[in-house]
């Protein structure tokens, strides 16, 4: 350990401390010019190391304050004493002191580590360097001894060290986690008793490979294990449950911990993965939840009968009145109430045999804005019409992967609660919004149903989950709306919940994972043989649910659409010299350039290109300008066959 201190040099005397040079005769202590007093005034300056001379047999001829400090000696009890003094009894013994001068000698400096002797008799940690000093002619005629007191330092290491190995020793002892590390590949690099003991594997079985090996087939063709460390590289952390695989191949229920490890630089350099078997805590669930159904369906056994009565009793007065004729106007309302009636008593029991067993959903790519666009309107039949109904929907949310069925019914039974929950009428909003890494782990896109209505007391939304829950009045409800729409979340891999406050009304929330796949498209069915082409054809239309509609079906006719959302993004395509066979745009289009603008600045760049207008107002406008307008609502093969005819023409 160099300290910036070198008296040991060259034999010419010339000495540096901290770059200053110094030219002193050792053997005489006369100064050469007035640099020994510049140097005496530094090593009395320093009382951080103890620096001080040593003669050729180990006897101190000089002492600074830094030695005094810490050693604890004066100057006058000191000189001429024999350096070895500041050992401890059994270096002494050892001979640590003529060793240590020794291989100064020898070897041109000496330096190391350990207990000294301070005055008082206590002892500190030592760092120690010893230069031998010598004349002219190369002769021995002392040392320079360097000491500093680096106790503090030690008991620092020394902590830490103790600190690793309980550390260690508490990672081996572990038995109920699987606690080791992974390189920034994936590769295990170390291995616990737990580990071992969970998945089987000895450490030399296990240390080197890649921890992929944990996946089940399927979680690997999915590629799970590469998202899972990307994802805590990202994030910093990943945490998941799913089925793991053991050595023999059975399988585990793991609640998995990935946290990313980086240097002081911030680069990665591996992952610490925790992992718990909780098969049987998952079987325990299972277990008590299946008993909570059948208890609480016990208990619901005598609500259920009170709402069945008061069905089949309205069902039978129906029945009977109709059965004693009148006239046709109130016969029509007896059977719309007997109908009623039917369809009450019909959801009853889907949501009862729903709850009843585990229904296994069909889960697949859906479009979110058809999926909502076509379940506003039934939301609008089932609540009244003193609530006002709106759609929150914007441009570019995520498809999510889930049941289409059952994100209908989840949403017809949110929107029935809260059409009860503002019985003076009130507004209802339907909305969903993307959410980017949705808890650190995917993409997720939230829905959600907002009402005005009374909202609920903490206690109520704590509760409002529970299965057979209810607020409403014996007969009034079941208590399984709300579950249903819980289970449906979860059961999608998300996750629901409820934002309420009296008198601020209520909003549901529902996370549904993104999709990775594209939904299956909705194209218009083909009535008949339509033309078929290879032209490239680009279309203008702002419509995010007619374009890909109406793009999809013209690529499977066979021709190559570039698709853009308003006229100023065509117009730069012709403008940059893209090739097109034909330029089909809607008319009313946001932004400066409506469709006819476009068309009639096409027309100026490039004569020849075929242009087909449409519209859902009127079309005569554009049709005086020369130009082919097909009127909206149009079938696809009238589309197909304007474009084979415009292609043909031109």
């Amino acid at each position: 350990m160099a300290y910036g201190l070198d008296i040991g040099g060259p034999v010419s005397g010339r000495r540096m401390i901290e770059g200053l040079p110094l030219e002193t005769d050792i053997a005489t202590g006369e100064a050469q010019g007035g640099n020994t007093r510049r140097f005496q005034l530094l090593v009395d300056a320093i009382d951080d190391y103890a620096i001080y001379m040593l003669d050729a047999t180990g006897v101190v001829s000089s002492w600074n304050p830094g030695a005094r400090r810490f050693k604890g000696y004066e100057t006058s009890e000191i000189l001429g004493q024999h350096f070895s003094r500041f050992y401890t009894q059994e270096d002494r013994e050892a001979g640590v002191p003529q060793r240590a001068l020794a291989i100064a000698t020898s070897e041109g400096r000496f330096e190391a580590e350990g207990w000294r002797v301070r005055k008082d008799g206590t002892r500190f940690w030592a760092s120690v360097v010893i230069d031998p000093v010598r004349d002219e002619a190369g002769t021995l005629i002392g040392f320079a001894k360097v000491t500093r007191d680096i106790t503090e330092r030690r008991e620092a290491q020394q902590a830490l060290r103790e600190s690793e190995a309980r550390f260690r020793l508490l990672v081996q002892s572990v038995t109920d986690y699987a606690i080791y590390m992974l390189d920034p590949t994936g590769h295990v690099t170390n291995w616990n008793a737990g580990a071992e003991r969970i998945k089987g594997y000895r450490s030399e079985e296990i240390v080197g490979e890649h921890f992929s090996r944990f996946y089940t087939e399927e979680d690997l063709a999915a590629g799970l294990p590469a998202r899972a460390l990307a994802i805590a590289e990202a994030e910093g952390r990943y945490e998941k449950e799913g089925w793991r695989v053991r050595k023999d191949g059975t399988r585990f229920w793991a609640h998995v911990i990935i946290d990313a490890i980086r240097d002081d630089t911030g680069k990665l350099v591996g992952f610490a993965k925790i992992t718990r078997d909780n098969t049987e805590r998952r079987e325990l669930e299972e277990r008590l939840r299946h008993a909570q159904k059948m208890e609480a369906i016990g208990q619901l056994t005598g609500g259920m009968a009170h709402d069945f009565n008061n069905l089949l009793q309205a069902i039978s007065g129906c029945l009977q009145m109709i059965g004693r004729g009148g006239d046709k106007r109130r016969n029509a309302r007896l059977v719309e109430a007997g109908m009623q009636a039917v369809d009450r008593g019909t959801k009853l029991i889907q949501q009862l045999m729903t709850f009843s067993r585990q229904r296994q959903m069909d889960v697949e790519p859906v479009d979110l804005r058809n999926a909502l666009l076509s379940c506003i309107g039934l939301i609008k039949q089932v609540v009244r019409s003193d609530i006002e109904v709106t759609l929150a929907l914007p441009s570019g949310v995520w498809p999510v992967q889930t049941d289409p069925v059952q994100l209908e019914v989840a949403l017809l039974n949110l929107a029935a609660n809260a059409r009860d929950a503002m019985p003076a009428g009130g507004s209802l909003v339907l909305g969903a919004e993307n959410v980017s890494g949705w808890e650190g782990r995917t993409d997720a896109v939230r829905v959600y149903l907002s009402d005005t209505g009374g909202g609920m007391p903490p206690e109520v939304v704590a509760r409002a989950f529970d299965p057979f829950f209810t607020t409403k009045a014996t007969g009034k409800g079941t208590g399984l709306g709300l579950s249903q729409v819980y289970g449906f979340a979860h059961q999608s891999g998300g996750a629901a919940w409820i934002d309420s406050a009296v008198g601020a009304g209520t909003t549901v929330s529902l996370i549904l994972p993104r999709a990775a796949d594209a939904p299956r498209a909705s194209l218009v069915s083909f009535q008949g043989a339509a033309p078929r082409g290879t032209a490239r054809l680009l279309v203008a239309e702002d419509d995010p649910i007619l374009a890909p509609i109406i793009g999809s079906a013209l690529e499977d006719l066979g021709y190559d659409v570039t698709h853009v959302p308003n006229g100023q993004d065509a117009l730069d395509l012709i403008l940059a010299g893209r090739d097109f066979d034909l330029l089909f745009s809607d008319i009313v289009m946001p932004g400066a350039m409506n469709g006819l603008d476009l068309a009639r600045e096409v027309k100026r760049l490039r004569p020849s290109l075929p242009v087909i207008l449409s519209t859902g107002y009127s079309e005569e406008p554009a049709a005086q300008h020369g130009y082919q307008v097909l009127a909206k609502p149009y079938r696809i093969e009238e589309l197909a066959l304007a474009i084979g005819n415009a292609l043909e023409a031109a």
